[in-house]
């Protein structure tokens, strides 16, 4: 029987669902689903042809609820469906997840066990990186089968799913999906996908890294040379495009922001902003969550972006596990300072994100002369972020965690 894969192309799961159906794609048929009505009805559509349909899902820790809701509703009106579910909070917390009602949960990378299950049509039971229940027991074949980047699509261009081409601290989640091990696309694979891009009418190109800079390297330091070897080759095949490099949701690690780095990005990319991961005003704090930076790497590295003509925004992030008011006053005098240097404040709270060494950790409540002092800066122009929703998120979590299981 020939296999659909439809799926729940929606929330923070679009980017790894285009990876995944560029793995498959050709060889079953893929739907996107932009929601759970639609959802509904291409499942349905598609058992109406005779095939056997998968539901593939990925999502984030925060979208979690969200998605166990519209699973429910999907379930409800469309039977017989295999309903599988990847991405950081199904490798995180695969338990979980098979329990708000996925049939399968995978487990890492997913573009082999796409590989394996849609197309070659394997057991589950026997293939790496799926998960699943056995009564009310987790069984796991392990994670899925690391492979070179090169070896997969970075997108999904046959059906026009772009995205960004895509080491670590203590909170963020992504990197530790992926054991924080630095792994990167060759030259040459992305002059392919730049071409592909070109015939599409692509006329942009944005990367996606938690540190801009370390392209190139295997840990945490910087190959201007390679960096450069990459924004080169894509400006040559793309002379008439833009390049966006070190923007939201990438950054540059504040030590890495230097005169030569600056003088290479300043000769090949568009943006005007550089985002720099400065994240708090303690050095309490920045060495205990092993940031690998100081205050004055952050101070120095805006001092040296505005000179090179970038205007800095600089992530911040409140809340943290530990955090005292003397530490918040910090941050927020540091955010002060760098404002008056010509830097904008790009606001987080944080968020104990399953899958990270702070998973378990309580968020810092953020007291109110601090909101307030961030609802000023706000007022002002000199801040903006998503920060109050991440409290909410936070206590989302901290709620799933307490949970019993």
């Amino acid at each position: 029987m020939r296999r659909a894969f439809v799926v729940h192309h929606a929330r923070s799961g679009v980017v790894a669902l285009n990876v995944v159906t560029a793995a498959v794609q050709g060889r079953v048929r893929v739907v996107f689903a932009r929601g759970r009505d639609e959802l509904v009805r291409e499942l349905t559509e598609a058992k109406c042809r005779g095939e056997q349909p998968i539901a593939g899902w990925s999502f984030y820790s925060p979208d979690f609820p969200g998605t166990a809701e519209d699973l429910r509703f999907v379930q409800e009106r469309v039977a017989a469906v295999t309903h599988v579910a990847g991405g950081v909070h199904a490798s995180a917390e695969p338990l979980q997840t098979l329990r708000a009602g996925f049939d399968l949960a995978a487990i890492g990378e997913g573009e082999t066990t796409a590989v394996r299950l849609l197309v070659e049509g394997q057991d589950p039971a026997t293939i790496p990186g799926l998960a699943w229940l056995e009564g009310s027991r987790l069984q796991s074949n392990g994670p899925g089968e690391r492979r070179p980047l090169d070896d997969f699509p970075a997108f999904n261009a046959p059906a026009g799913k772009w995205n960004a081409i895509v080491y670590a601290c203590s909170f963020c989640q992504t990197p530790f999906m992926f054991k924080a091990r630095f792994r990167h696309r060759s030259v040459s694979n992305v002059r392919e996908h730049i071409r592909r891009m070109k015939r599409d009418g692509v006329r942009y190109m944005r990367f996606l890294t938690p540190t801009c800079l370390s392209y190139g390297s295997s840990d945490t330091s910087v190959n201007l040379d390679a960096v450069e070897d990459l924004l080169a080759a894509v400006r040559e095949e793309m002379p008439g495009g833009r390049i966006y490099f070190g923007t939201f949701p990438s950054e540059c690690r504040p030590e890495h922001v230097t005169e030569a780095s600056l003088r290479v990005l300043r000769k090949y990319v568009d943006n005007d902003t550089l985002v720099i991961g400065g994240q708090s005003g303690s050095e309490r704090l920045l060495r205990e969550t092993h940031r690998g930076h100081g205050v004055d790497d952050v101070v120095t590295a805006v001092r040296l972006a505005i000179a090179s003509g970038f205007r800095p925004d600089v992530d911040f992030l409140l809340g943290l596990p530990g955090e005292t008011d003397g530490d918040r006053a910090q941050s927020l005098s540091l955010a002060r300072r760098l404002v008056e240097l010509g830097a904008r404040i790009h606001s987080h709270a944080f968020m104990p994100l399953p899958g990270t060494p702070l998973r378990g950790a309580a968020p810092s409540a953020i007291d109110g002369e601090t909101v307030r002092e961030m609802e000023r800066m706000e007022s002002a122009g000199s801040m903006y972020g998503q920060w109050r929703r991440h409290r909410q998120v936070a206590d989302q979590l901290v709620t799933l965690r307490a949970a019993p299981r």
